[in-house]
């Protein structure tokens, strides 16, 4: 028996996309705004997104990058996971922003994120420069924001191009910008296409599955909504661009009381089979598939769980 999943393997992956550091609520921050950097790190997200790229603008890049790079590296602790959005490498920014954060504050920085991602030479162009900084950040990962068409016709290419890479994100505003399409679009379906290619890229690679970030902040509603929506589909989490959309996600993301019961449930029966094959479970065959979700639903819940302790 699985007592609460906690036999089961906290490497990078479960196998199912899962990684050991949950990703629920991803909420985006300025890096150009010190004071947004000290709020963001007491609040309830799974991880801290630094932004140097969207949210910055040209002339405050390079004093962006500075502050971010000593912010970082002088927190004694952090109970978020902290990711970096780098500019392109491909742009004036990019490779300095990659230089500078691994040379102060690597070790203080679990992930970079790189943006408008379209082949996977660019991420691999990334982990170059992190590599030849040495010593500084062994440890940090790369996620890579698919927002392009090129980028989402590449996915499948980009989710394998080195066991650095933790997650795909699927960016709506530039990906909309891409497709000619307006960035206003309300019905989470709409966006099936681009959420299904890049869910089964991500999964096919053992990676995790993060949806883009919902902007009307004021709109509880749609929110939950799309949360619902991708969380249904199979999405590990979702970006925030305001704290007030923080407990909706985390919520959403998170497995139910019921759900929880449910794969224990399941375990346990096919468990008590004594072998490989389908049993009745209240009145439904089961198989191993339905121990694979279960044991996922359980691999969450304890996740989450370890994730709200950290804060």
């Amino acid at each position: 028996m699985v007592e609460n999943g906690e036999d089961m393997d906290q490497s990078r992956s479960d196998g199912y996309g899962l990684s050991s550091r949950v990703r629920r609520s991803c909420l985006s921050v300025p890096g150009s705004s010190e004071r947004m950097l000290e709020k963001a790190m007491g609040l309830e997200a799974d991880e801290i997104v630094i932004d140097l790229e969207d949210s910055v603008v040209p002339e405050a890049k390079e004093p962006a990058r500075r502050q971010v790079a000593r912010f970082l590296a002088g927190q004694r602790s952090l109970a978020a996971a902290v990711a970096v959005r780098v500019n392109p490498l491909a742009g004036p920014w990019g490779e300095a922003d990659v230089v500078e954060l691994m040379r102060v504050a690597g070790s203080k920085i679990n992930s970079l994120i790189v943006p408008k991602v379209e082949r996977a030479a660019e991420i691999i162009e990334v982990e170059r420069r992190i590599d030849s900084e040495g010593d500084g950040a062994p440890g940090v990962r790369l996620q890579a924001l698919i927002e392009t068409a090129a980028g989402l016709l590449h996915a499948a290419e980009i989710a394998c191009c080195t066991p650095r890479l933790d997650s795909l994100i699927l960016g709506y505003a530039d990906l909309a910008a891409s497709l000619g399409r307006a960035a206003t679009v309300k019905a989470p379906e709409s966006w099936l296409y681009a959420q299904e290619t890049l869910l089964v890229a991500a999964r096919a690679n053992g990676l995790e599955a993060i949806d883009g970030p919902y902007l009307d902040i004021r709109n509880e509603a749609g929110l939950r909504l799309h949360a619902e929506h991708v969380q249904a589909l199979g999405f590990d989490g979702k970006w925030a661009v305001h704290p007030r959309q923080l407990p909706i996600i985390n919520a959403t993301f998170t497995p139910a009381a019921e759900q929880i019961a449910r794969a224990r449930a399941i375990l346990d029966a096919l468990d008590g089979a004594g072998g490989p094959g389908a049993v009745e479970l209240q009145g439904e065959m089961i198989d191993e598939a339905s121990r694979k979700l279960a044991s996922r639903v359980i691999a969450r819940a304890r996740a989450a769980r370890s994730g709200d302790a950290r804060r």
